[in-house]
């Protein structure tokens, strides 16, 4: 398999199992309906996608500036922190309107959800690596 097709099958295969994990995830924990809680991982997914274009344009942009080239441990922390930190600020309100409910009770959601999505990504990617084999990269 050709790295450019190995990369648009994980992207799509894991957006699209997450986003059923993350419905159902959200259907047992609120009091939302199946349905509700599927439009609210499409929409949160949906966000998080937009969201990353943006953040990594101009995060690429600021990093161009900076004299010092590479991703070192903190650079690559700081960038993970930001991003996840905007996603949960832009994230919250539309979890607390979706669902009506309060921005601390949206917070909890979220923080349900980012843990879920730890050892959701590991175990997808550990499944994934398993069925397809390792990338070039890795081998």
């Amino acid at each position: 398999m050709t790295p450019a097709r190995r990369k648009i099958i994980y992207a799509v295969s894991f957006e699209t199992i997450g986003t059923l994990v993350a419905s159902a995830y959200l259907w047992i924990v609120s009091d939302a309906s199946a349905g509700s809680s599927l439009v609210l991982s499409i929409l949160t997914a949906t966000i998080a996608l937009c969201w990353s274009f943006l953040f990594n344009t101009a995060f690429e942009a600021w990093e161009a500036r900076q004299p010092v080239r590479g991703r070192s441990l903190r650079r690559r922390t700081v960038h993970a922190l930001l991003f996840e930190g905007g996603l949960v600020l832009i994230c919250i309100p539309v979890m607390a309107w979706w669902l009506q409910v309060g921005y601390l009770e949206a917070l909890v959601y979220e923080a349900g959800l980012i843990a879920l999505f730890i050892v959701y990504t590991y175990l997808f990617t550990w499944g994934f690596d398993r069925v397809f084999g390792l990338p070039a990269s890795a081998r």
